[in-house]
């Protein structure tokens, strides 16, 4: 017969009663000694039908689920913990904590245990509830128009949503469980205590404020960005929630009506232009003369935009004049203007360009083109910042900074007697040279999507993708054209377009009969990739054999952007 247990059950089953708990307290052969008014609603048992009774046979295993935990508690020493799922006769479940605590005397022996049982079906509920919402939150916030993150009291990254991942480049996978400071400004997310006795404190972080970030291919990125504290309670932060949109497209939209430029115009991957980019800022402060040469099309007025709006003289007028444009007798006069009477039909003075860039920038383009009687008036402008309008014989005075391009070098013009070569030196004083695009082919993916975005917000046009076969034959074109000609494709598909993506029958004739050559005899074999290729393109196979030969996968898990896995794919001779 098992040894008496050292307590009254009634008096321990009262406590328990009152916090809403059942208790069962079974001897050392797991007899049922006694069950309070508990444990009587939960097993629907009264107490005569099961004291004095084995637990197993009392309760037909149906707290036990075939899983005595008496013995495994006594071996352990301590209380183990359960869950089961009892069914009623009237089809509903409920859901029960159950405890199972070994009762010891003072020398060890297992006298029994207490059985705990604790109905937390509506705990369930609530969570299950909890979760629901926070997945169908997760959801609305996944499928919203604006970038959406969270982080921790710590500043460590819990959630970041898709339209985050297309407008900073960054994966999800990348950044959760990352501090935000890795890919983000540290003023981007504001944390701190979520609530402040001073109201106007309190909503400090709820103002829209725009910032510039870097997006993973390196490019600067223009933000719109509201940040708020998380509470955790009163006066407990527990993080911070951060919304953001990309405002490159207003940036294109304002630049296209006011015909100003910024350096969020310019994007290259390319060594060559990461230069110019580096020393830009300093030349752009500077007052000093500046000449950019480069083949046709390459962006010299681009730059030479961007020089003036970010310069000092940025609120005055930027005046260019083509000099290739005009003959040389009409040239002279829309450059310097002109005094009354100064020819037949000039019945009032007027003003040329130089005056009216006057506290501003004037663009000389295509300077290589300049006459040679025009270039030493041009040169006493550099050298004393004065001229003669045509027919006046008082000097005119002006504040201007020149900037000069040209598509044809102008040392090679010295060399033959076309240039003056006391100009060239005075123009020579900051020389930028822009390589061709067929120099950087690994800015082709960059510029159609930067070009496409400014060409949506000029003409209020939505494009969600380029199909996979006209991207590649827009990356396989040499654009004699070079970043102009990529623009009036790209321009063109635009207008044909009426849906949401580009197919390769909306690109210009011309480019879709190069891309199918017709068919001829024989295939001419790849040439084998160069020895140091080697490994780059064993590994993107290796790769492609391992995502089933799906590109999107591919590229993510090599780092690289899809385009620019699909160039090394036609690079190395990768049938894929």
């Amino acid at each position: 017969m098992s040894p008496p247990l050292p307590f009254s059950g009634d008096q321990l089953g009262a406590v328990f009663d009152c916090l809403s708990a059942g208790l069962v307290l079974l001897s050392a052969d797991r007899t049922v000694v006694s069950l309070n008014r508990t444990a009587e609603a939960l097993t629907g048992m009264e107490p005569r039908a099961v004291v004095g009774r084995p637990c197993q046979e009392a309760f037909a295993a149906r707290f036990c689920e075939g899983d005595c935990l008496f013995h495994s508690a006594a071996r352990q020493g301590g209380p183990l913990t359960g869950h089961l799922e009892i069914r009623e006769p009237d089809g509903e479940t409920r859901q029960l904590l159950k405890i199972v605590a070994p009762l010891r005397d003072a020398g060890g022996g297992v006298l029994g245990c207490m059985e705990i049982f604790q109905d937390v079906t509506a705990f369930q509920e609530l969570m299950e509830r909890i979760g629901r919402e926070s997945r169908r939150l997760r959801e609305i916030l996944d499928h919203l128009d604006i970038g959406v993150f969270t982080c921790d009291r710590g500043g460590h990254i819990t959630f970041f949503n898709t339209m985050a991942e297309t407008i900073t480049g960054y994966l999800r996978r990348e950044t959760l469980g990352q501090p935000y400071e890795k890919f983000f400004p540290a003023e981007l997310c504001r944390l701190g205590p979520a609530a402040s006795p001073d109201p106007q404190a309190a909503g400090a972080g709820a103002g829209a404020r725009e910032i510039e970030i870097t997006t993973s291919d390196g490019r600067p990125r223009p933000l719109k960005v509201k940040s708020i504290p998380l509470a955790a309670g009163p006066g407990r932060d527990a993080g911070a929630l951060t919304t953001f949109s990309d405002l490159s497209l207003v940036y294109h939209y304002r630049n296209a009506l006011k015909d100003r430029y910024t350096f969020y115009d310019m994007v290259s991957n390319d060594p060559a232009m990461h230069k110019i980019f580096e020393i830009l800022p300093a030349v752009a402060e500077s007052d000093t003369t500046v000449l950019i040469e480069g083949p046709t099309g390459t962006g010299k007025d681009l730059l030479a935009k961007v020089i003036h709006t970010a310069s000092p003289r940025k609120h005055h007028p930027l005046v260019k004049v083509n000099c290739a444009a005009l003959p040389g007798e009409l040239l002279e006069s829309e450059m310097f203007g002109y005094a009354k009477g100064a020819f037949t039909g000039a019945e009032r003075d007027k003003p040329g360009r130089f005056q009216d860039a006057d506290g501003g920038t004037i663009f000389l383009d295509e300077i290589g083109d300049l006459p040679l009687s025009l270039q030493a008036k041009l040169l006493r402008v550099l050298e004393d910042r004065e001229f003669y309008p045509l027919g006046s014989r008082r000097p005119t005075r002006v504040d201007v900074r020149i900037v000069s391009a040209t598509n044809r070098g102008l040392h090679h013009l010295v060399a033959e007697g076309r240039f003056r070569q006391d100009l060239f030196y005075r123009l020579n004083v900051m020389r930028l040279e822009l390589p061709p695009l067929h120099q950087r082919p690994g800015d082709i993916p960059l510029l159609i999507q930067h070009v496409l975005e400014r060409l949506c917000a000029e003409k209020n046009r939505r494009i969600d993708q380029i199909a996979e076969d006209a991207l590649a034959i827009l990356l396989n074109h040499d654009y004699p054209g070079n970043v102009r000609e990529l623009e009036n494709i790209l321009e063109h598909a635009l207008i044909i377009c009426r849906g949401r993506v580009i197919e390769p029958h909306h690109l210009p004739l011309e480019l879709q009969a190069a891309a199918c050559p017709p068919a001829t005899p024989a295939t001419p074999a790849v040439p084998p990739a160069p020895a140091g290729e080697g490994a780059e393109r064993r590994r993107i196979l290796e790769a492609l054999a391992r995502h089933g030969g799906n590109r999107a996968r591919t590229a993510r898990s090599l780092g690289m952007d899809r385009t620019t896995l699909w160039r090394k794919i036609k690079r190395y001779g990768i049938e894929a």
